[in-house]
């Protein structure tokens, strides 16, 4: 049974779907063990806890400096050792000690068809307004596992969502939620969780 830690900075709204898909058996052989948030006010904590799902906050602004940050984050999760690290709309990078700690173990949802419109500065709304001023017909989303650099990890999986003309970044940023982020991610974690993933290199197989 795969461990999971579940990384979230707001609503959950990725994590309910992990959830829901475990337990409409569309995730097998995995199982929520812990969540962590950068923000006390996330209502994923609360999703988390009404399920009985050991949910903690660790902030960024509870320590003197980033790095201090990083370590503690690091030491958290090697002290927990998950089989697997979900970044599920969490709006911290992950430092290189973490990648180190974890590899081959550390997948992320990303709002856009890397790689475009991701790295820094992409992240939420923003992602969905550069794709409407960009004026592109097509993007989705994308599972990659995470390695040092931003959004730059091998791809495990990824959807395609048409963009409306009457779009604005709100609803297009639903669309790709519902469309793509609450498919793909819970369909690559039970991929993972059923052995069925070989990384090679940059290439990601699926058995």
């Amino acid at each position: 049974m795969l461990k999971l830690l579940v990384c979230v900075s707001g609503g959950g709204t990725n994590l309910q779907a992990i959830l829901d898909a475990i337990d409409e058996g569309r995730i097998t052989n995995a199982r929520v063990e812990w969540v962590i948030s950068n923000n006390a006010g996330a209502y994923a904590l609360q999703r988390a806890r009404e399920r009985g799902i050991d949910a903690q906050c660790l902030s960024p602004k509870a320590f003197e400096s980033r790095e201090a940050f990083h370590r503690a984050f690091v030491e958290k999760v090697r002290g927990l050792n998950p089989d697997l690290i979900v970044l599920a709309g969490f709006l911290v990078a992950v430092p290189p000690a973490m990648v180190e700690a974890f590899p081959g173990r550390i997948i992320n949802i990303h709002p856009s068809l890397i790689p475009s419109f991701c790295g820094v500065g992409y992240y939420g709304l923003r992602v969905h307004e550069a794709v409407l001023a960009y004026g592109v017909k097509v993007t989705g989303a994308t599972v990659h596992f995470v390695d040092a650099g931003m959004d730059t990890g091998p791809i495990l999986l990824q959807k395609a969502v048409e963009v409306h003309q009457e779009d604005t970044p709100q609803t297009l940023q639903r669309r790709v939620m519902e469309e793509a982020e609450w498919q793909i991610l819970p369909q690559a974690i039970d991929l993972i969780a059923n052995g069925r993933i070989t990384l090679e290199e940059r290439r990601v197989r699926i058995r």
